[in-house]
């Protein structure tokens, strides 16, 4: 049975960088996109980093039953909703699959597809270089929003608790202050456990 490799962790702590780099070195692993109600950013792509919708479609797939996890955050804009749809990218008796998820998500798609199919990668960074990586990526918006920044911040502290990491099982962690020791160990750890390697 294949295995999905969750990447996890608090906002700016090079989730989006690893993943790209991860999607390079095992090309043999899928990725499975999620949706989200969220406006498109720049240098983003539709279907790339997610597949961008509204929130009448989301209502709609979640009327067929096909939304395996679906969360919503208060936004300085409004609601955003981030996604999992059971929309035919998800085989694991032919792959390994590689995704975003929060706890939130990591936790409904363990009860959805069952714990051994499941990996989690939790990515750590000290607060402070975090935050100075967040302002830095926002500056390089059209419309910086800071103020979502101080908002993803303060909320990361009681989504990614050590409470809610311990009750999940989560003990590994991989701190990313260097970008290559921490590519090191999560390659280490993916090869250890997907299905090719049995």
């Amino acid at each position: 049975m294949g295995r999905i490799f969750c990447l996890m962790g608090k906002s700016a702590v090079g989730k989006d960088t690893i993943f790209k780099v991860l999607q390079e070195d095992f090309p043999q692993i899928k990725s499975v996109i999620m949706y989200t109600t969220r406006p498109i950013r720049e240098n983003e792509k539709n279907g790339q980093e997610y597949f961008f919708v509204d929130r009448e479609e989301r209502r709609r797939l979640e009327a067929e039953g096909k939304v395996i996890e679906c969360r919503t955050y208060q936004t300085i804009a409004g609601p955003w909703d981030y996604f999992t749809v059971d929309d035919g990218q998800i085989d694991l008796k032919e792959n390994d699959y590689l995704m975003h998820a929060t706890l939130e998500s990591y936790e409904k798609m363990r009860d959805y597809f069952g714990a051994e199919a499941l990996y989690p990668l939790y990515i750590e960074l000290e607060d402070g270089l975090r935050l100075e990586r967040a302002i830095q990526r926002e500056r390089e918006q059209l419309h910086p929003n800071y103020r979502e920044i101080c908002r993803r911040f303060l909320a990361d502290d009681d989504d990614f608790s050590e409470e809610n990491l311990l009750r999940l099982g989560i003990n590994r962690r991989y701190v990313n202050e260097d970008l290559e020791t921490c590519l090191d160990a999560l390659e280490k750890d993916i090869r250890a456990h997907m299905q090719t390697a049995l």
